[in-house]
C-alpha cells in the first residue's frame, strides 16, 4: 500500500513538473517521425494482466516493396534512437503508473506472446507491478542475455523493499546519464525471448 501510494504521488508530481518537456517532445516526435506520437501495446502487469503501455514512439512505419515493415534497425530514426539513449521515449509511462498498472520500480513489462514461454520460475516477475526501471536496468539492460535479465527480475521480487527501490532509481539516473546498456549487440533493441530457444526479433521493449 506504501508503495502504491508513493509510486501515484511522485508519478503526478513528475508528470506536472515535466510537462513542458513532455509538450515539447510530442511536438518534436510529430514533426520527426510522425502521428501518432505515441506507441501503444498490450503489456502483461501484475498476475499477468494486460495493459496498454504508452511511450513516445521512436520508429517509423516504412515497409518494403510487400508491404511489410521493414526491420527495426532501419526504421529507427536519429531521433527516435536519442529518445531511447536518454530514457526519455519512457515519461508517458508516468500515466500508467498513475492509473495503477506499473510502478516506478519493477521488473520491466514484456511482450504477451512471452508468458507461455516462461518456466515457472521466470512467471514470478508478474508477481508484482511492472517498472519503468528494475534491477535488471541498472545492472545490465539490454547488455545481458535473457536468462539474466529474468534472474535479477526474480531477485528482486524476493528482496523488494523502499531502501532498494529507492537505490535502483538513483542507480537508473546515472545509468541514463552514462546512455550505456541500451541495445544487445546486433540489435535495435534486444532478441526476442523464445522460451529455452532463442533468438529472433523484438519490437520496442
Amino acid at each position: 500500500m506504501m508503495k502504491r501510494l508513493i509510486d501515484f504521488l511522485l508519478s503526478l508530481v513528475a508528470i506536472i513538473a515535466l510537462s513542458p518537456v513532455i509538450l515539447t517532445l510530442v511536438i518534436l516526435v510529430w514533426l520527426k517521425i510522425g502521428w501518432p506520437v505515441f506507441f501503444r501495446q498490450k503489456r502483461p502487469g501484475i498476475g499477468s494482466k494486460p495493459f496498454d503501455i504508452i511511450k513516445f514512439r521512436t520508429m517509423s512505419d516504412q515497409v518494403d516493396e510487400n508491404g511489410r515493415l521493414l526491420p527495426d534497425a532501419a526504421r529507427l530514426s536519429r531521433f527516435g534512437t536519442f529518445l531511447r539513449s536518454t530514457s526519455l521515449d519512457e515519461l508517458p509511462a508516468l500515466w500508467n503508473v498513475l492509473l495503477g498498472h506499473m510502478s516506478l520500480v519493477g521488473p520491466r513489462p514484456l511482450l504477451m506472446q512471452y508468458l507461455p514461454r516462461y518456466t515457472s520460475e521466470q512467471l514470478r516477475r508478474h508477481e508484482v507491478r511492472p517498472g519503468i526501471t528494475g534491477w535488471a536496468q541498472v545492472n545490465g539492460r539490454n547488455a545481458i542475455s535473457w536468462d539474466e535479465k529474468f534472474a535479477l527480475d526474480i531477485w528482486y521480487v524476493d528482496n523488494r523493499s523502499l531502501r532498494l527501490d529507492v537505490r535502483i532509481i538513483f542507480l537508473t539516473i546515472a545509468a541514463v546519464l552514462a546512455r550505456k546498456d541500451i541495445s544487445a549487440t546486433g540489435e535495435a533493441t534486444m532478441p526476442e525471448f523464445m522460451g529455452r530457444n532463442q533468438i529472433s526479433h523484438l519490437d520496442n521493449v
